[in-house]
Formats: C-alpha cells, structure tokens, sequence
C-alpha cells in the first residue's frame, strides 16, 4: 500500500495539543535522527580496495620477515635479468627513433615499479615493467576503475583468454629477437653474424642448463644451482664472448647508454604538460582509453597467472588495490616523462616458479594459515616478493651509476635476441595451446576424455584469436590491438558455449586460471574447472 508523505509544516499544524514551532522542533530531531537510506552504488565505491586492504593487511609484516631466506638471491637474479633487459631492448625503438627515451629513462620506470609494488603492492609475486596527457588519462580511468570495482570483469577471465594472450606474447619475443638481429644488418655484415652467433649461444647455453637441471646426472644441489642461475651465467657468458679474439674485431652491436642518472638529450626530469596547447588534452583521450585497456588486460591476468592454480599460495591476492597503485605510476610515469611499467607476461609466472619450495608446510605455516585465511595441506614461498623487487629495483639504480652504465654498455644486442628467443620459447613450451597441440604421453590425460574434433576446433578459436592479434599488432592499426585482446573474454563467455562443445569436454579444455581463493578477491570464478 502506497504511503504519503505529508509536508513537515502540515503535520505539525494537526498535532493537537501541540504548538507548531514544537512539533515543528520534534519533526526535524526525528529527522536528524533516523537513519538515511545510502544508495548501494554508492556504498559499494572502492568496496574491492578496501576489502584487498583488509585481507592483505594482516600479511604486509611477514612478506618481508619471512622472505630472508637463500630463495630470494636467484630469483632476484634471475628476475632482473628476464625484466631489465628486455625492458630496454624493447624501449630501443623509442631510444632510436624518438630520441626521447633512453636506458636512464627505462631503469628509472622500472625502480619506480619494484620500490611501489613492493612497499605498497598487495600482490608481491606481480612483476611490473616498462607521454604526457597520454599517462594523465589513463592514470584517471585507472582509478575509476579500481573503485568502481571493474577488477570484478576478471571472473569473466579463463585459460582460454591466458593461453591465447601468453602465446601471443611469446612469439611476440620470439620476432622482436628476430628483430634486434635482422636491425643489425643495417651496419657492418660482419657483426652482425657476430650477433646471430651470439643470440644463437645464449639460447643453446640457457637450455641446455635447464635441461640438465632437469636430469639425474649431478647432485641436486648442482641440479638446483643449474636452474636457479644458468639463463644469467648463459648472457653473461655469451657478452663476454664478444669480446673474445677475431669476435671483438668484428665490432658487435651493443646497448646504447646515455650519461649517470641523465634523461635523453638532457632535458628535465619533469615534464611541462601544462604548457601543451589545449588540443592535445581532447586528442590524448582516446590513446589514454587504449593504454587502460591493454594494463587492464596484461597487469591483471599476468596476476593471475603468477598465483595461478598450479602454485600453492598462502597469501591472499589484491586486485583492486594494486590496480589502483598502477593508476599512481602511469601518473608519475607521465610526470617524469618514463614508459609507463605494468605486469609482464611471462616474467610474473617465471619469478612465482623460481620462489617454490617443495616439500610439507611447517607448522608454524600452518597455523598462520588457520588463524589468518585458510587451512593448506601444501607448500608454497609467496613472501618474496616483497624483498626480490626491492631488490630489483635497487640493482636498477645501481646500473645508472657511471662504472655499471659502461658495463651495460659492452652488452651486445645479439646477446639479448637470444634472451628473447629463450623466454619466448620457455614460454611457448608451458603455454596450453602447446600442450594441446603435442601428442599426449600419459594415459590419465584428462584430455584423452575430449573428442579430437572438438579439441582440434578448441585450439583452432584459440589460433585464429591469436593471428588476428598478431596480424593487427604488425599493421598500421598496431595500436588498436588491446581491443582484440579484451574481445577474447566475451568470445569465451558467449560464443563457445553455443559450440557444439560438451560441459565435461569444456570443463577439461578450459577452466579457472587461479583457484578460487585467489579468485575470491574479484567476486569468485564464473567458470569452473
């Protein structure tokens, strides 16, 4: 039944007995006092933040107390050679053809990510990496996002949109070392089969250490050493090749190095965007919405995939508030005139790999577990991250002082084309598309359950998704390719399951990337493995 609500005048001159100005009085305490009904739209801002801070909170203290451990040294190591480098191989385009960017400007970004992620990240095990208004207005969209709760969107997200996009980044690293190769033909022929030599040495050295540490040849701790340090023992090597006999006079390619802790061409380390004209503020936009698709995308699911299913954590996850952090760095990435950092594929799975303990849980584990989240039967070392990106990022400093910027400087670029077909190829070897494609060698497969044409039409989506991102990313239309990228949830979501596909045949095709107390953070998994 409808209720009227008279006017505060009028039901005061009805109350008998009572003067208008008391019941008038009486009225508007009542008022004062009766609770207001808040929108739940309202009340639902930055709910995602606050609860990642709440659950994260009671674990900042042991990120960094229980992360001194001999852990911490090779995937330190390991983590700043697989980032930096190829951080700055990637930024050799900006360093040539701009002549805005240098290596200053790219180890600078990538201190700035590991000293905020680590100090202030709720999600330790997240790698982050490497214009204006361009940075200001996705730094915008990306703090709209994280209050209104948008990290939510990932419950959408399975490992049919992780493989699709980790393979494309793969052989994104497997051209881009083409790339730096085929580039050095521009100058002297015979440095450049210098370089191929190289490339191709650091390659074969980096897994042929994998491989034996993967065998019963050596003790284990040898087998240990091999893993944790054979891809920086393989570049090191490989660069010092360089300069080993008729190899030096050949004169390699190397990295470009500027001056200590000076921006390229010597300009200011602020930038003066507010003495662009005011055109440029309407026509950053649009590049802005870009950038805040493509961090959506590769931060977020880089995140899952480093606390993916397959690694025992302990430790719940932030999505929202990290998201949140990475609307602060864009901001001072476009302050300070640095490429903007964000979660790395396949950097973030790589350094989760390196921090795992085998073995049963302690029983001080255990009871942390049981007071703080959850119950585990299993062992994981999710606390490191925290000190490895400090580290990191102090490594990062250290190599713009003056001695370490000439030893960065002796690095040659073929050197590093072999480190981008090593990760590449790392990468593509774990990545599930690969799996699928190879002939199954165990009997329990789960896959063995999966009609082959159905598995065949599964991977061919996943293929065709990749082409297409690959085909945009090398036309003129490059910069549009985030948008392809984020199609891959929606076409899982709508369109799959209207294949002729069944629920047991997709459940084993597909699935969860992160196990659902990751992804309790986001509103749980709409997919279930």
């Amino acid at each position: 039944m409808p209720v009227k609500v008279r006017p505060m005048e009028e039901q005061a001159r009805e109350s008998p007995g009572v003067s208008s100005a008391a019941a008038l009085s009486t009225l508007l305490q009542d008022a004062a006092t009766t609770p207001r009904r808040i929108p739940s739209f309202i009340r639902k801002l930055g709910a995602g933040i606050i609860s990642d801070v709440r659950s994260r909170s009671p674990w900042y203290l042991s990120d960094w107390t229980d992360a001194w451990n001999y852990r911490v040294v090779p995937a330190t190591a390991l983590i700043f050679f697989a980032n930096v480098l190829p951080g700055i191989a990637f930024s050799l385009d900006l360093i040539e053809t701009t002549q805005q960017y240098g290596v200053a400007e790219v180890l600078i970004s990538s201190f700035m990510a590991a000293f905020v992620f680590s100090v202030f990240g709720a999600q330790p095990l997240t790698i982050a990496g490497v214009t204006g208004w361009v940075y200001f207005w996705a730094a915008i969209i990306h703090w709209v996002t994280a209050i209104l709760n948008w990290c939510n969107f990932l419950k959408y997200v399975t490992l049919f949109s992780c493989d699709t996009f980790g393979f494309y980044v793969s052989w994104v690293y497997l051209q881009y070392g083409v790339q730096v190769i085929t580039r050095q033909f521009n100058g002297d022929f015979e440095g450049a089969l210098v370089g191929i030599t190289l490339a191709l040495l650091m390659l074969v050295t980096s897994f042929l250490f994998q491989r034996l540490s993967e065998t019963t040849l050596f003790h284990r701790h040898i087998r240990r050493f091999f893993s944790d340090y054979g891809m920086p023992i393989s570049l090191i090597a490989a660069s010092g090749m360089a300069y080993w006999g008729r190899f030096n006079t050949s004169n390699p390619t190397t990295l470009p190095v500027g001056g200590v802790f000076q921006a390229a061409n010597g300009r200011a380390w602020l930038v003066k965007f507010w003495e662009l004209d005011g055109k440029w503020v309407g026509i950053a936009l649009p590049f802005g919405i870009i950038l805040w698709i493509l961090f959506f995308f590769d931060h977020n699911v880089s995140s899952l995939i480093a606390q993916g299913s397959q690694f025992p954590l302990r430790k719940p996850p932030g999505f929202h508030y990290d998201f949140f952090l990475l609307g602060i760095t864009t901001f001072i990435a476009g302050l300070i005139g640095v490429p903007a950092p964000n979660g790395l594929i396949p950097q973030a799975p790589i350094h989760t790999t390196s921090l795992l303990i085998m073995g049963k849980p302690s029983q001080k584990d255990i009871d942390e577990e049981e007071q703080i989240t959850r119950p585990s039967s299993q062992s994981s070392n999710d606390s490191n991250g925290a000190i490895i990106k400090t580290g990191k990022g102090s490594l990062c400093l250290v190599l713009l002082t003056g001695p370490f910027l000439h030893i960065l400087g002796l690095v040659p670029r073929g050197v590093l084309a072999g480190l981008f077909w090593f990760m590449g190829a790392d990468a593509l070897k774990g990545n599930g598309i690969t799996i699928k494609l190879l002939p199954l060698t165990s009997p329990n497969d789960p896959l063995h359950k999966v009609r082959k044409s159905r598995l065949l039409m599964f991977v061919a989506i996943q293929l065709v998704a990749f082409g297409a991102t690959f085909v945009v990313t090398q036309s003129i239309a490059a910069i549009g390719f985030p948008v392809i990228i984020l199609l891959l949830v929606p076409l899982r979501t709508y369109l799959i399951p209207r294949l002729p596909f069944t629920q047991e045949e997709l459940s084993i095709l597909d699935g969860p990337t992160a196990s659902s107390f990751t992804m309790e953070s986001v509103g749980g998994s709409l997919h279930t493995a």
